[in-house]
């Protein structure tokens, strides 16, 4: 390749001068990425920020979480550490990372742990990588942790290995953001060993992870995915740093494999040799066409072969491209992108062209093989692939060979006669020797306007008519004097060249401006597509756009309960004849198009074509129109193709939707029968069984019982009673709770009368602790309905007894929050507690917190209950851990009325 030809496109590229340009203006952020918890990430960050403080950086940590890890609270000693900030959650005090204070202080470095955490409600991010891209923002270097499992496009890729879904994640782009990437890598044997000499997890934990999280198989997975992210990252790196530098390549520091195609049949060889290389070398690959000025006189079925083709490469896992050619050699184009792209490996058919066809139009094997430089070129034997058979004639064909449209040549004669007419009347003017050009211009006017040959057919005509009319002896083809021979051959070299290079513009331009049209409908289309919201707007807009632009009748059939059916079209379609329902359903099962025009059924009035998926078939387009023959050109086929594609992913998307939706529900229609079931076998048979035992009891011995042994069992018999009486009410709660056929009065309510009335109908149920009531005074009145919040309140009450130890203190309390105009009342038990992770599941139906090997009596519907109730209120509850001791808090919030008078004032009135 000619040197200026490389050098014109030795420029930077300006997207990558434009990203290093904003990272200029920005922190940098290193990553240390681990594949699990445990390996060391927190030390190698603290570790590395005392390095940088060593050497005079401002180091400030802004969050660090050391787990009680006596080597890592040793490495935090000598920072400067901005105190964290408070965020009173759920009666909680829960400590985040002061962004503000940090900010502020502004240091060269901060030192951020964890970067997947969740923020506390009430911070400014709701996630700690948000607050790090402000820190970044704000020309503040940053160093942070993050395991491989929480990056977001891995997440589903864990679950799989895991069998566990990570909840916290943080976006790829925070990892293409990153300036440093750092891999903590220990091997599995080495993180297992930390594990059981508790340096990682208290022991019972650890013991725990051991047998599930933290097996040598999920491990070595892991280790691997971090290392092959960390790669993939430093490569788009090496990319990036080689086009803002201009640095042609390759750098073989990773394979890339690229691929020609062409409009020959083997092509699809290529694809799926280039296909097997690039599994061979772990590496990334691309099949591109070069368009070139032969493009527009390729027939029908070469143009259809080159789509099939990239289409081929696109579902074997491979990038499809298709560059126009910028006026070089094909083999300069395929170079340029190749070291823009840092491309290793170039694979290419060996050409079958002969020897006379490259001596006219040159080699582009022989040419890309003297230009790759560094590159390897593999050259492909044709006998070695297997030729692809013709694609299916669903597009239009042609004129016949031999057929010419006399129209462009009549038009060229047109244009030179009329050059012919103003040179003869302008020539004595201008001197016979200057009407050449009036010819030239001619010549490049019919070369843009009709192409190559007829503006040849013009070159032609001028010549002659310039030699017989304007060069001496006159009016003859012969020519007399040196000088005229020399001009006119001169004018006729002059006249073909340039209308090759006008016609190779023209040709160009065509390409543009078709290209430039299909890409905005697509464009338009997407932006479309992203604006719907369900299937039916998906099927309905994709309809109106191919009806718009090919000018035909669509419908759309998609897979349902009696087998394909018409879903959608447009104009509106709701029946098809069977001959079409045939062609629709064979091209559904089998993914290939059938229908008119087609190989298959031809008889069917439509021509049906799959959409297709990576999952395979998710529909069937149907096209039909008033015209005869085929009912798509090339081009058309291309668009449908195209724009097929684009509505298969949303309709792929939205039936994923609708299956995890599904799969959802079934789970949890599943977990609450399995709760019901266990709640029904359990609470209904332990009271029935204390009860029929009692009974009998009295039934069959009643002259051996003492008078306080019959009354103990009484007591058990009405004790049992009432507990199954509390089941079944719960029951009747929840339905009427979730038919929605909760409505409460609002009427003004006693807070001190509904607290008296609900602790004398739990007086049995709390016979075994104490009892502390404070509540302030003046209350003011609540719009409430008495019976429910009674309800709340026992149901608080009747928990606390089961979970709390007898002898301890139940304690009521209830205080007016004038600034927020609500009234608050909390239940407050010397419990264990609630586990954190179940201080928001313990108001789910059916949930019971389990301590131990102990599960308390109940249905698990209590709580949920309270929480409905409270809210047909118009209050909320919460739960929460007590601060003092250890022992569960709930707190009932209540909004009082804007004249809400204190129960003393409403008395006075009375």
């Amino acid at each position: 390749m000619p040197d200026d030809r490389r050098n014109a496109d030795k420029r930077p590229s300006p997207e990558a001068l434009l990203a290093e340009a904003q990272r200029q203006e920005t922190g940098r952020l290193k990553i240390f990425l681990g594949a699990a918890p445990g390996v060391g990430k927190t030390y190698e960050m603290l570790s590395s920020g005392r390095r940088k403080r060593l050497e005079g950086t401002d180091v400030v940590i802004g969050v660090v979480e050391t787990h009680g890890r006596a080597e890592t609270e040793a490495l935090v000693d000598g920072f400067d550490v901005v105190p964290r900030r408070k965020e009173h959650y759920r009666g909680q005090d829960i400590e985040e990372m002061d962004l503000d204070a940090l900010l502020a202080r502004r240091p060269a470095l901060a030192l951020v742990d964890e970067l997947a955490h969740t923020n506390a409600p009430g911070s400014r991010h709701p996630k700690r990588y948000q607050d790090v891209e402000e820190l970044l923002g704000a020309g503040i270097d940053v160093y942070t942790t993050l395991n491989i499992q929480h990056v977001e496009s891995l997440n589903d890729v864990v679950a799989q290995i895991t069998r566990i879904r990570v909840r916290e994640t943080v976006p790829d782009s925070i990892i293409d953001r990153a300036d440093e990437i750092e891999i903590i890598d220990i091997t599995p044997e080495d993180l297992m060993r930390r594990l059981k000499e508790g340096k990682v997890y208290v022991p019972a934990t650890a013991e725990r992870a051991l047998g599930h999280y933290f097996s040598p198989g999920n491990l070595t997975a892991l280790r691997e995915l971090a290392l092959r992210r960390t790669a993939q990252r430093v490569d788009d790196q090496l990319l990036n740093h080689m086009q803002a530098n201009a640095i042609s390549g390759p750098w073989a520091a990773g394979e890339r494999v690229l691929v020609c195609v062409s409009e020959d049949a083997k092509s699809a060889g290529l694809v799926r040799y280039a296909k097997r290389l690039a599994d061979r070398l772990h590496a990334p690959w691309t099949a591109v066409h070069i368009e070139s000025r032969r493009s527009s006189q390729l027939s029908e079925d070469e143009r259809d072969r080159i789509a099939d083709t990239l289409r081929l490469a696109e579902r074997l896992g491979g990038e499809a491209l298709i560059l126009p050619g910028g006026g070089r050699r094909i083999a300069d184009d395929l170079v340029i992108h190749a070291q823009a792209h840092n491309t290793t490996q170039i694979v290419i058919g060996k050409s079958t062209r002969s020897r006379w066809f490259e001596i006219l139009h040159g080699s582009v094997v022989h040419d890309l093989v003297r230009d790759a430089g560094s590159i390897s070129v593999h050259v492909i034997a044709g006998d070695e692939l297997t030729a692809n058979p013709l694609p299916k004639k669903t597009v239009s064909t042609r004129p016949a060979a031999g057929r010419i449209d006399p129209v462009p040549f009549a038009a060229a004669l047109v244009a030179i006669a009329f050059a012919l007419g103003i040179a003869y009347l302008i020539s004595p003017l201008i001197g016979f020797e200057a009407v050449d050009l009036v010819f030239l211009t001619a010549v490049v006017i019919v070369a843009m306007k009709f192409g190559l040959l007829p503006s040849l057919l013009a070159v032609g005509s001028a010549s002659l008519l310039y030699n017989f009319f304007f060069l001496s002896p006159r009016f003859t083809f012969t020519i007399a004097d040196p000088t005229n021979v020399a001009s006119f051959l001169f004018f006729t070299i002059v006249a073909v060249l340039v209308s090759n290079l006008a016609a190779r513009v023209r040709a160009q331009a065509v390409t543009a401006q078709a290209r430039s049209r299909t890409t905005e409908a697509l464009y338009s289309f997407s932006r479309k597509l992203a604006g719907v919201t369900n299937l039916d707007d998906v099927l309905w807009a994709t309809a109106y756009q191919m009806a718009s632009m090919l000018k035909l009748r669509i419908v759309f059939l998609l897979p349902g309960a009696q087998g394909i059916e018409v879903r959608a079209g447009y104009p509106p379609e709701d029946r098809l004849d069977a001959a079409d329902v045939a062609a629709a359903k064979w091209t559904y099962e089998n993914n290939h198009p059938a229908g008119r025009g087609a190989d298959t059924l031809p008889g069917a009035k439509r021509l049906f074509l799959p959409m297709r998926t990576g999952r395979g078939v998710v529909g069937v387009v149907g096209l039909d129109g008033d015209r005869p023959g085929p009912l798509l050109t090339h081009e058309q086929r291309r668009l449908v193709d195209a724009l097929a594609d684009q509505a298969a992913l949303a309709i792929e998307q939205f039936n994923l939707m609708a299956d995890m939706q599904s799969a959802k529900r079934a789970a949890e229609a599943d977990r609450l029968r399995q709760a019901l079931l266990t709640s029904i076998s359990h609470d209904l048979k332990t009271p029935l069984a204390a009860i029929m035992g009692a009974a009998g009891t009295l039934r069959e011995y009643p002259g051996l019982l003492s008078e306080g042994e019959k009354a103990e069992l009484v007591g058990t018999i009405q004790d049992e009673s009432e507990r199954l009486n509390r089941f079944i009410a719960n029951m009747l709660d929840m339905t009427r709770l979730e038919a929605g056929a909760v409505a409460p009065r609002h009427d003004p309510a006693d807070l001190g009368e509904i607290v008296g009335s609900a602790l004398n109908r739990a007086g049995r149920i709390l016979g075994a602790h104490q009892i502390d009531v404070e509540l302030a005074a003046g209350l003011p009145m609540v719009e409430a309905d008495p019976v429910l919040l009674e309800q709340v309140l026992f149901n608080l009450l009747d928990n606390a007894a089961k979970y709390a130890p007898a002898g301890s203190t139940v304690r009521i309390q209830g205080w007016h929050d004038t600034g927020r105009r609500t009234v608050d009342l909390q239940v407050l038990d010397e419990g264990e507690g609630i586990p954190p992770d179940d201080l928001e599941r313990i108001f789910d139906k059916f949930h019971r917190v389990t301590k131990g090997d102990r599960v308390r009596a109940g249905t698990g519907l209590g709580l949920a209950i309270a929480r409905g109730f409270v809210e047909a209120l118009g209050g909320h509850i919460t739960a929460a851990n007590r601060s003092d001791r250890s022992g569960a808090v709930f707190t009932i919030t209540l909004p009082v009325p804007a004249q809400a008078p204190t129960p003393a004032a409403a008395e006075e009135n009375a």
